[in-house]
């Protein structure tokens, strides 16, 4: 069973020795209070795993302290306990959120059992909202020796409690690498949360990683827990740390030297444990000569750098990712594999990807769209763009599709323009310009009706 802090509440002194006591035999960690105004702000200023209560207390009852905490936004779970127990309170504490009601006395079988189902519960909600973040997301796929190393490189630091800074292009998997590193650790059964430092605007950050009080400032309805809080036990991922602006990295050193942060409008600190691996694509070094960076939180953060490399540097990776990609997108979409002829591998082998593996798995889903029965290498020099350095050359007219304007639009366009082209050469004969195009006739008729094309009128 894992370890569990637990805060105790009740009048009686005996009560509260004796619980105390027998969670510590247990391995657990044990907080006592005999009021419930005190256990109030204990619960507000530190994430407990569990809080026991009594319902019978002078001036504030149990009751009324379950309201309070449930209003607060605690989100530790509450059991409830009682000499004087009878249904109707019970159900009102149910009602009120309690996860559980014991009867005095209390045996301490029943309270270990209890701890253990309010720890189990609190794992599944962490691995049933993990799971939602993870949906449409993959894991490292690899064969070569690039990435082989780079996994030898994580095996080895992700036992410890040492900070990581992965430094790699955009597109090359930071994130997935952090994952792996927090799923490896002795941390992995609590949260992982991330941050991109570069989404969130400078004025909202610290709110973001620390949490603030209600009418902490304009706009401030309710009591936010930040990053660091909601990873408590986990791991916090910072992505883009190199964006961060400089005040708050001055905070956020200061919360890596003490372990506790204090939320904006609090007046207290809250002691966090969480491992911080951080993610960049700029030159670290670079930014601290050039004063952009604190030199203190560099040392603190690049502890144990891991570079990725980029996807033109990991070829022999390429026929492993389109096919994990290609299943990824067929189960998404509910659509039927379509199999990779080796010219058409070997082309995506010839392509630069100055987005890494994003651009990729957005090729892969391109090219399912535009295919018929099989993806050629004429397909893949549809899908690529028409000019970059070092990549393959389309051969289709450069005129065909639009020149400016968000991708989407641009991949429209383009695709309009070539099935346009080919309904002209074929004289208007959609089973001849499906066909030229590897299309499926449906598959045509579909695209068609998708970009504005109107067979009738490109037939008269």
């Amino acid at each position: 069973m894992s370890k569990a802090d637990i805060l105790i509440v009740d009048d009686e002194a005996n009560t509260l020795a004796s619980l105390a006591r027998a969670f510590r035999l247990a391995g657990h960690e044990a907080t006592v209070c005999d009021n419930a105004a005190k256990a109030l702000e204990l619960a507000k200023s530190r994430p407990f795993d569990l809080i026991l209560s009594d319902v019978v207390m002078p001036a504030r009852d149990g009751l009324a302290l379950l309201e309070d905490l449930k209003a607060s936004g605690v989100a530790a779970p509450v059991v409830m306990m009682s000499g004087q127990a009878h249904i109707e309170m019970a159900v009102k504490a149910t009602r009120l959120g309690a996860m559980d009601f014991l009867e005095k006395p209390l045996s301490t079988d029943k309270l270990l059992l209890t701890v253990e189902n309010a720890l189990r519960l609190k794992r599944l909600e962490t691995e049933n909202l993990e799971l939602r973040r993870r949906v449409g997301k993959h894991e490292l796929v690899w064969t070569g020796e690039a990435m082989r190393r780079v996994l030898a490189q994580i095996d080895s630091v992700a036992h410890s409690e040492s900070r990581v800074c992965i430094y790699g292009e955009t597109g090359t998997g930071k994130e997935l690498v952090a994952r792996t590193l927090h799923e490896k650790s002795a941390r992995a059964s609590a949260p992982f949360v991330t941050l991109n430092c570069a989404a969130i605007p400078a004025e909202l950050i610290e709110s973001e990683l620390f949490g603030h009080e209600k009418g902490s400032f304009t706009g401030a309805t309710q009591r936010h827990i930040g990053k660091f809080e909601q990873a408590h036990h986990g791991t916090v991922f910072l992505d883009e740390i190199g964006d961060m602006p400089l005040a708050m990295q001055t905070r956020l050193l200061r919360v890596l030297e003490e372990s506790e942060v204090e939320r904006i409008g609090g007046d207290k600190p809250v002691a966090v444990d969480v491992r911080v691996v951080v993610a960049t694509h700029r030159n670290l070094e670079e930014m601290v000569e050039a004063g952009a960076f604190r030199r203190d939180l560099y040392h603190r953060v690049v502890v144990f750098p891991i570079t990725l490399p980029p996807l033109r540097s990991r070829k022999e990776d390429i026929p492993a990712l389109v096919d994990y990609f290609v299943q990824q997108v067929c189960a998404q979409n509910g659509w039927k594999r379509m199999p990779f002829a080796s010219n058409a591998i070997e082309a995506l082998q010839e392509y630069a990807w100055p987005g890494n593996i994003r651009e990729l798995r957005n090729t892969v889903e391109r090219l399912l769209l535009l295919a018929g029965d099989s993806i050629d290498a004429a397909t893949v020099e549809m899908a690529l763009p028409r000019r970059s350095s070092g990549t393959t050359a389309s051969k289709v007219d450069p005129q065909a599709g639009g020149e400016s304007g968000p991708l989407a639009q641009r991949v429209a366009e383009f695709e309009r323009a070539n099935l346009l082209a080919e309904l002209e050469r074929s004289g208007g004969h959609v089973t001849n310009a499906a066909k030229a195009l590897g299309l499926e006739r449906s598959h045509f008729y579909k695209k068609c009706q998708q970009l504005g094309i109107d067979l009738k009128a490109e037939r008269a």
